[in-house]
């Protein structure tokens, strides 16, 4: 997977990072048990500094898309406490769709998104 960082972005950097591999993730392009190139070498790769590398990988961790193993480096581990992912993405659809909704957008549309957006993802 080539992660691209958008430098004009407002999206922070580390913020930036962390969706790219979750997306990876989620189009198989990370598989379970694959190993993420260390934090020096992704960071020269995409020419960033090794801390913010270092801030995408702890966060997810904390996540649980990631374990971080002393000699192997981070690692795809995909969290399978699936009651707390689903707490957390309807939290999160929560507020996109109440923003949604603001804007006009009906419901007939919103699962029209979610479905082109869910096959995307589906493996």
């Amino acid at each position: 997977m080539i992660i691209e960082i958008d430098f004009n972005s407002d999206e922070a950097i580390y913020v930036q990072l962390c969706n790219q591999i979750i997306l990876g993730i989620a189009t198989s392009q990370f598989r379970e048990g694959e190993q993420l190139p260390s934090v020096r070498q992704l960071a020269e790769t995409i020419g960033i500094n090794m801390h913010t590398v270092n801030k995408a990988y702890s966060i997810l961790q904390q996540e649980g898309f990631v374990k971080i193993d002393r000699r192997r480096g981070a690692i795809i581990a995909i969290d399978i406490d699936r009651l707390r992912a689903l707490n957390e993405a309807k939290s999160e659809l929560a507020v996109v769709l109440a923003r949604a909704m603001c804007k006009g957008i009906g419901r007939d549309d919103i699962h029209t998104l979610v479905d082109q957006i869910y096959d995307h993802y589906e493996r």
